[in-house]
C-alpha cells in the first residue's frame, strides 16, 4: 500500500505545480532590477556615433520610458505607433535603446515610421541590454529621475497596458508618490 502512496503524493505534487504553472502570464517575467538603479551606460546615439548619451542623460530629464527596439522586431512595429502617438503628447520623454541592429536599416526605419525618440542609443553587441536584462525585444523601462527602474513591460506596449499599467505608475512618480 505505501508503495503506491509515494508515487500517487508525488503526481498531486506535479498536478498543482502544473495548475499554478497555467495560471502564470507567460509576458510577466519579473525583473530583477525594479526598485533598484539602472545599469550605468554610455553609448553612440543611433542618429550621431561621434554623440553619446547614457544613464545620466535620462536623469536629467526626470521619469522617462527607455524603450528597447530593433528594426528587424516584428512586435516592435506594432507598438510603434503608439510611441510616435505619446511622443506627439510630449507625455513623457522617451528613449531608445536601439538592440542588436543595423544602423542604417534602423536609421530608416524611424524615417519610415516617424521618430518618439527623443534620442536613441545604439547597442551594436546588445552589452547594455544584457545589462538591463533584457530577454527579446521590445521591451519598456519606466525610470525615474533618480535613476532607479520603477517598471518594466515586456512585450509590445498596447493601448491597454499604457492606461492600465504604465500611465498610472507614471502619475505617481511625476507626483512625488513612487
Amino acid at each position: 500500500m505505501m508503495r503506491l502512496l509515494i508515487p500517487f503524493g508525488i503526481f498531486i505534487v506535479l498536478i498543482v505545480f502544473l495548475g499554478i504553472g497555467l495560471g502564470l502570464n507567460p509576458r510577466e517575467v519579473p525583473s530583477p532590477l525594479i526598485n533598484k538603479a539602472a545599469p550605468a551606460f554610455e553609448l553612440p546615439t543611433l542618429a550621431d556615433a561621434e554623440r553619446s548619451i547614457g544613464l545620466e542623460d535620462l536623469k536629467a530629464d526626470g521619469v522617462v520610458l527607455f524603450n528597447v527596439w530593433a528594426s528587424w522586431c516584428v512586435a516592435c512595429r506594432h507598438e510603434h505607433p503608439l510611441l510616435v502617438s505619446l511622443a506627439r503628447q510630449n507625455v513623457i520623454p522617451i528613449y531608445g535603446l536601439n538592440y542588436k541592429d543595423e544602423r542604417p536599416a534602423a536609421l530608416q526605419w524611424l524615417r519610415q515610421l516617424g521618430n518618439p525618440y527623443k534620442a536613441s542609443v545604439y547597442d551594436e553587441d546588445g552589452r547594455v541590454g544584457i545589462d538591463w536584462g533584457v530577454y527579446g525585444v521590445p521591451e519598456t523601462f519606466v525610470v525615474d529621475g533618480d535613476g532607479i527602474i520603477r517598471h518594466k513591460h515586456t512585450g509590445p506596449l498596447t493601448v491597454e497596458a499604457w492606461e492600465t499599467e504604465v500611465l498610472p505608475r507614471i502619475r505617481r512618480l511625476q507626483e512625488g508618490e513612487g
